[in-house]
């Protein structure tokens, strides 16, 4: 009896991508599957980000194809090739950038920019080229808690782009890096739009696969340039339990999808609180309310993550979570909080660029 396509296929539906919730033959990750006697090589092709899942998703599909019947050895491999998706109709993609991410919250205090900056450094950590901007005008963040000395300048090309500071193996730019640390940002609504919008269109951003752009919070005049004039493909709404945050998170979540954006998902920081003393589990702020705003508007929960000293201390240090102690159970959550954003964008089925045909060879 020979080995046929259908009966490779029937095994790896049998199996689920854990980010995508799909089999990857429904999900059309497929790109060839080779037949030569009894051996049998496949080859997939993941949409998003996934250096830490991959090898071991193909030694698992791999060992499952070699319990068929005539199968003495099967190969497969997975790669990760990342495309730009559609962003709004009226808008045409930028240079050098894949995919932007607005990482937003409807109020401050939430842990936005931390959650911001170590989703960056996770998709880093999956093998994608990854850069930040820190248009939280008002409050930037991103240089400290990327380890930027402060007073650090970018460099100008040719009197028309910044050159982004890299850090961490992650491109950022920052309004902090134009002025002064203890100088406020005493500007009306049109002038920070504007800033906005120069430091996104002239940052000299080398050939990204997500930009993440940390939001000031709220849904006012920055919030609505971004959704108008920028190219995103999707927003994280970042958020804790409690009613008055989930109050201003659902105003954000509304805002997006009044401008045609994609919410990807929610991030709940501060979830719980365990007392490093006793290990006494508590909800301070309130339980599973990223959950039930995440139910509401039919989007994901991309990650729930507990009150925790060390990401707050981690951060400071300009070391995240994400690179300080990546073995932790929190470095985890967020590992699998930028597979699922990744993955999220991957399933928009809006690709720009066309994808190769499947591809299936045999020796009968």
């Amino acid at each position: 009896m020979t080995v046929t396509r259908e009966a490779v296929e029937a095994v790896l539906r049998q199996y689920t991508d854990p980010n995508l919730n799909q089999d990857p033959v429904t999900a059309g990750c497929v790109r060839s599957i080779e037949i030569q006697g009894d051996r049998v090589s496949v080859q997939i092709e993941l949409g998003y980000a996934a250096g830490l899942f991959r090898s071991g998703w193909a030694q698992m599909l791999a060992m499952a194809i070699e319990q068929l019947e005539d199968v003495t050895r099967a190969d497969v491999q997975v790669d990760c090739v990342i495309r730009s998706h559609k962003a709004q109709d009226q808008l045409e993609s930028m240079a050098n950038v894949k995919n932007i991410i607005a990482v937003a919250s409807g109020k401050g205090g939430v842990g936005k920019s931390t959650t911001a900056a170590n989703l960056a450094l996770a998709l880093a950590r999956e093998g994608a080229r990854v850069g930040v901007l820190d248009a939280d005008i008002y409050g930037p963040s991103q240089g400290i808690m990327f380890g930027i000395p402060e007073g650090t300048r970018p460099e100008i090309r040719d009197n028309k782009a910044f050159i982004p500071l890299e850090a961490h193996g992650v491109q950022i730019m920052s309004m902090a890096f134009l002025a002064d640390d203890k100088t406020p940002m005493v500007w009306r609504g049109p002038m920070v739009s504007g800033a906005l919008l120069q430091l996104i269109t002239q940052t000299a951003w080398n050939d990204l696969d997500y930009l993440i752009v940390d939001m000031p919070p709220g849904t006012g005049d920055i919030q609505l340039t971004l959704a108008q004039k920028v190219p995103v493909v999707g927003a994280v709404i970042v958020t804790t339990p409690q009613d008055l945050a989930l109050l201003d998170a659902k105003k954000g979540v509304e805002m997006f999808r009044k401008v045609n954006i994609p919410v990807l998902g929610v991030v709940e920081n501060m979830a719980i609180h365990i007392c490093s003393n006793c290990g006494h589990a508590e909800h301070l702020f309130g339980e599973g309310g990223g959950e039930k705003l995440a139910a509401q508007y039919n989007v994901e929960l991309l990650a729930s993550l507990p009150l925790s000293m060390a990401i707050r201390s981690q951060a400071d240090a300009g070391k995240p979570t994400t690179i300080a102690d990546p073995e932790s159970q929190i470095a985890m959550i967020y590992q699998q909080m930028a597979r699922s954003v990744g993955a999220r964008i991957a399933m928009s089925g809006q690709i720009i660029a066309q994808s190769m045909p499947n591809i299936t060879v045999s020796d009968d």
